[in-house]
């Protein structure tokens, strides 16, 4: 059982608006490294594994993948409101513009939908916890690449946020992998 409260980590007020800056930052919201990805890899994975610390933490973790995945949306429509098919042409993004005009579609920054393919799920909880490892650290990799094209302050702060939970939630399944690890060598 889940509450949902209406309101974000941290607050997203983007006050300048970029289509270009927004298709880049959108690969964090549909792209291989980004958070659907994320919440559907960790969510999935809690089924198949055998300790109650490791299905916790994957579901603690799964469940906070999906608010930076409204945050991500809330930056991409926060920067593309209001904007119309000129505006994406003039900012060299006019194709995403013409196949959802302003829409928050879950895509990578080259346009390509999201795919079920990026997440793995192998009933195997040290691959499983290695491949959560690995993709938190892609996505730590990714928003850090974000930061060297932004130069929007409001975007910064949050992608910052969103950056140093990367980092907490690789710290969280190094723990859990540990104990798996302990436990078999124990056996």
């Amino acid at each position: 059982m889940f509450i949902f409260e209406k309101r974000t980590q941290v607050p997203v007020v983007i006050k300048n608006r970029n289509p270009r800056l927004a298709s880049y930052i959108l690969s964090q919201y549909g792209g291989p490294d980004g958070e659907l990805g994320a919440s559907l890899r960790y969510l999935s994975q809690r089924f198949s594994m055998t300790d109650k610390r490791a299905i916790a933490t994957l579901t603690d973790i799964g469940t906070e993948e999906l608010s930076h995945l409204e945050m991500i949306g809330s930056i991409v429509s926060q920067l593309t409101t209001g904007e119309g098919a000129r505006s994406f042409d003039r900012y060299g993004v006019g194709a995403y513009y013409m196949d959802h005009a302003n829409a928050v579609y879950p895509a990578n920054a080259g346009g390509v939908p999201f795919t079920a393919a990026y997440i793995q799920s192998k009933a195997d909880p040290l691959a499983d916890l290695h491949e959560d490892l690995a993709a938190e650290q892609k996505a730590r990799a990714t928003y850090d690449n974000i930061l060297r094209v932004c130069d929007d302050p409001d975007v910064k702060e949050v992608i910052k946020f969103l950056r140093e939970r990367e980092v907490v939630h690789f710290q969280r399944f190094g723990e859990v992998l540990n104990i798996l690890q302990e436990k078999i060598d124990c056996k």
